[in-house]
């Protein structure tokens, strides 16, 4: 076992070096020759960890991603060679590769139209021009696929895989995707578009897509489906549901999960799990001022933010919210409540000037997931500064 451990991380030595020396410039030709027996059987794993070791020794990400097409280049053979058995319907992963199929078949269809696009006479471009402008209105859906693995995908896989530095680089390739999108949206709004620019966009746009399609299915997606626990994946599935899918891809969906682990000392608050006291930081700190009453219309909770626009005391707590408002206004406490409670009303909404304030105060119904009431919350934010904006600051600036 040792024996083997060794040649492993010999391989892994060669590859990283023959990494990292490409990088820096050295002859890619004399590089291949010196370290092919280890090119010849790269793997998934393998790959991986390759990235994964250069950005850990410090090299950056854009230096990296610079160079990940030649890297993988030369990985090409052994990675298409590198068999993995692949998921059944009902997977997360089952579905994310029919996606892929399908924005190969855009690509595949839209193609003849480009042509005609470049070289032919006005009617036959009028009709390309619309072609090319329903193409991008098509893809730009499969940013769809691009969200789950960054938002379901990548976060179990970084807990699993200790060596998931590279989904850095692949999530930067992601908005690659989405720059050249919005690009060619914009190139191809005139009637008369230029037709390089639009070429070389979609040269851009194409040699992102397919390039992400090949390092999901021979790279990424081999490695998670070993790392990934198989109970997880259910999970993962039906994570997917609020983000959504795209081209028509429909996953049968079980309903199941692989439930959520109960911690002692934690409160579950269904998309995580909190300290009490980080629960306290967490409600305190908000911009806002929070004050929660329950279906019996008692007073369960307030905020303690240190700025409150309306004083509390914890002697309302169990204290009916109509005997927390003076006689003039109890009646528009009744009508809120009254609305939630049977369900005409999901919000109402107030803002008044005080002391060179402008407060907006907010009331919403909660309601279960069988939208039965449960109480209402009442959120206050002193939004005068928000008003003042203008512009946009999108750099840090702490001055």
């Amino acid at each position: 076992m040792s024996e083997i451990m060794e040649n492993r991380n010999d391989k892994l030595n060669n590859l990283f070096d023959f990494a990292h020396r490409l990088i820096d410039g050295e002859n890619g030709k004399m590089l291949i020759e010196t370290y092919q027996q280890s090119i010849n059987t790269v793997n998934a794993v393998d790959a991986m960890q390759v990235f994964d070791r250069l950005l850990q020794e410090g090299y950056q990400v854009e230096k990296v991603k610079a160079n990940v097409g030649k890297i993988i280049n030369v990985f090409f053979k052994a990675l298409s060679t590198d068999h993995w058995t692949k998921p059944d319907e009902g997977h997360f992963m089952y579905y994310l590769m029919l996606e892929n199929r399908e924005v190969e078949k855009l690509i595949a269809d839209i193609r003849p139209y480009i042509k005609m696009f470049l070289k032919s006479d006005t009617f036959e471009a009028h009709e390309s021009l619309q072609k090319l402008r329903d193409f991008i209105s098509k893809v730009k859906e499969y940013e769809l696929h691009y969200i789950k693995k960054e938002n379901i995908l990548f976060p179990y896989l970084e807990k699993t895989f200790t060596q998931h530095r590279c989904l850095q680089l692949m999530w930067s390739f992601h908005d690659d995707f989405r720059r050249s999108v919005k690009a060619l949206e914009l190139l191809l709004q005139p009637a008369r578009p230029d037709v390089n620019a639009v070429n070389t966009e979609l040269g851009k746009l194409f040699f992102v897509i397919m390039p992400i399609i090949f390092r999901e299915e021979q790279i990424v997606f081999p490695v998670a489906i070993r790392a990934i626990p198989h109970k997880i994946w259910n999970e993962m599935l039906e994570q997917s549901k609020e983000i959504g899918w795209c081209y028509g891809v429909t996953p049968k969906y079980s309903g199941r999960t692989s439930g959520k682990e109960v911690f002692n000392g934690l409160v579950n608050l269904g998309s995580g799990f909190l300290k009490p006291e980080q629960l306290i930081l967490l409600l305190n700190n908000l911009p806002v001022d929070i004050t929660f009453v329950d279906e019996n219309d008692e007073v369960c909770y307030f905020s303690e933010a240190k700025d409150r626009i309306f004083p509390r005391s914890k002697a309302i707590i169990g204290r009916k919210v109509q005997n927390c408002h003076p006689p003039e206004s109890v009646h528009v406490v009744t009508q809120i409540v009254e609305a939630f409670r049977n369900g005409t009303k999901d919000h109402a909404d107030f803002w008044i000037q005080m002391k060179n304030h402008f407060i907006y105060i907010r009331y919403f119904a909660m309601r279960n997931e069988n939208g039965q009431y449960k109480g209402t919350v009442e959120v206050s934010q002193d939004v005068t500064d928000i008003r003042a904006l203008q512009g946009q600051q999108r750099l840090l600036d702490w001055k």
